[in-house]
């Protein structure tokens, strides 16, 4: 099924949307990889802010290219979304509801998605400057001394993505694996 979805999005949204499910997200959504996911488990331990509310809002796992002349942004492409699997649940229980990236997720991340009622989308690999298209705004918003991997506060319009694991915990990746399967 195709939807069309506002970011931040509420649990009752994520809640609608089933693995399988063709995204088109308009809105705000912040961009985290591995060295930021560190930096805010330390703030968390130390008990600072983060960068951002995690309630309601999600996270690409996404590292830019330079923007291009008149964009707002390079290439800006999904990266493996197991790397941030260690503090995922954390940011879940924080409200986090929802994850784009590419990849499979561990058993405690799917846990977390079902148990906060949130989601992970996945975003084509290969296909960051398309992706980059829908994305109208870019600021570094913290950790800008990690470049590529500062975390970012991107507007996007109608940006593509699949549901992978829904907030009830179906996963298309082992479905549609079954699916080919039983062919």
């Amino acid at each position: 099924m195709e939807r069309h979805i506002q970011a931040p999005m509420s649990r009752e949204d994520a809640k609608k949307l089933r693995a399988g499910d063709y995204v088109y997200i308009t809105g705000t959504i912040y961009t985290a990889r591995d060295a930021a996911h560190k930096r805010m488990q330390e703030a968390l331990g130390r008990k600072e802010p983060l960068p951002f509310e995690m309630k309601d809002n999600l996270i690409y796992y996404m590292g830019p290219s330079p923007a291009w002349k008149g964009r707002p942004i390079g290439s800006a492409g999904p990266t493996t979304a197991s790397r941030m699997d260690k503090y995922t649940p954390e940011l879940l229980d924080l409200g986090l509801r929802g994850m784009i990236g590419k990849g499979k997720r561990s058993d405690a991340v799917k846990e977390a998605i079902v148990r906060n009622g949130a989601v992970y989308f996945a975003a084509v690999g290969g296909a960051g400057a398309l992706l980059s298209k829908a994305i109208t705004s870019a600021e570094v918003i913290a950790y800008d001394d990690l470049g590529a991997e500062a975390v970012r506060r991107l507007k996007v319009e109608n940006f593509p993505v699949i549901v992978v694991i829904d907030s009830e915990g179906n996963d298309l990746y082992e479905t549609a694996a079954e699916a080919y399967r039983s062919e």
